[in-house]
């Protein structure tokens, strides 16, 4: 049974019972008898899940998709971590307002407000796409005095942590630009699955690409979309206060990569050597843009593998 708990920004005292409350479905491995939460933001509704048991990690999902996609590697993952997965602001069971201004610094703030409600002051990431450039944001806010809580490390998937070596799709550079708003009234559920599938070099679990489908479209969410895809435009724009988190942030970082990944594969592997030649990559053949989905047992191989290279890091 899936537990529901409104979330509200509290004074400690308050988030440490809301954490009490929830200890009984933090015991739960299984992604879809998680706990679920809604979160405050700015007049707005954010949709976790949380559950495991151990050091804080937050699952940061990427674009177009949610949180869901953590469903293959949590029941491993919530064995020696509590899990938090939120869905950001626009995507999945959030709210998906049209007037909002959606950015990678707004993105950011609600991990924060995440962070605040429950008292989380330690916390490793994963991330994934989009959300790689989320947690670049938090990491430079962390490097710059500027976080209440602390990263302690951050495991990256396939995403565009260096613009210069991704290749986002031409429909979504389509989507970003001027005619996005009218452009994007025109996808439809067999082209949207049709590219979630060819950017992967395995086949999404049965029924995963319709849920993917119905996340997004639910609450009008494909007019958000364009103003959603300005993170390909804002990665080019900061990029050195974001790759320069990478390099001089203080904390292990490490990238597992489906290196058949047309978008961040392969290129973003070799840049991540020639600006990382310190920090730990993972590849994995055979495997495209969604490693977590398409073969979630690799992920957690690697990272075990990263475990024993690195004790203690990840």
């Amino acid at each position: 049974m899936v537990r529901s708990t409104a979330v509200r920004p509290l004074a400690h005292q308050a988030a440490a019972a809301w954490m009490q409350g929830l200890a009984q479905g933090n015991r739960v491995t299984s992604f879809e008898s998680a706990a679920t939460f809604m979160l405050p933001f700015r007049g707005h509704r954010l949709h976790g899940r949380r559950g495991g048991q151990g050091g804080a990690l937050f699952l940061i999902h990427g674009f177009p998709t949610s949180g869901r996609d953590w469903r293959g590697v949590w029941p491993a993952l919530a064995q020696s971590h509590e899990l938090f997965a939120l869905d950001m602001l626009g995507f999945g069971a959030s709210a998906k307002p049209r007037d909002f201004d959606y950015s990678i610094s707004a993105s950011a703030d609600q991990w924060v407000a995440l962070a605040e409600a429950t008292g989380v002051r330690e916390v490793a990431i994963l991330a994934h796409d989009y959300g790689n450039t989320v947690a670049q944001e938090l990491l430079a806010r962390q490097r710059e005095g500027g976080l209440r809580f602390r990263i302690t490390s951050v495991l990256f998937l396939n995403g565009g942590l260096f613009p210069e070596a991704t290749r986002p799709l031409r429909i979504q550079r389509l989507v970003a630009g001027p005619l996005g708003p009218l452009l994007v009234r025109l996808v439809r559920e067999g082209r949207f699955k049709a590219s979630l599938q060819r950017i992967c070099a395995r086949p999404w679990p049965e029924g995963e690409l319709d849920e993917a489908w119905q996340a997004l479209t639910r609450a009008g969410g494909k007019a958000v979309m364009p103003k959603l895809l300005r993170y390909i435009a804002e990665r080019r724009e900061h990029r050195a206060r974001w790759v320069g988190a990478l390099q001089q942030g203080g904390v292990p970082v490490a990238l597992i990569n489906g290196i058949e990944d047309p978008i961040s594969g392969a290129g973003i592997v070799a840049r991540w050597r020639e600006l990382l030649p310190g920090s730990r990559v993972v590849e994995l053949p055979g495997v495209g843009h969604y490693p977590q989905v398409e073969a979630p047992e690799r992920v957690i191989e690697a990272l075990a593998s990263l475990r024993s290279l690195s004790p203690g890091q990840f």
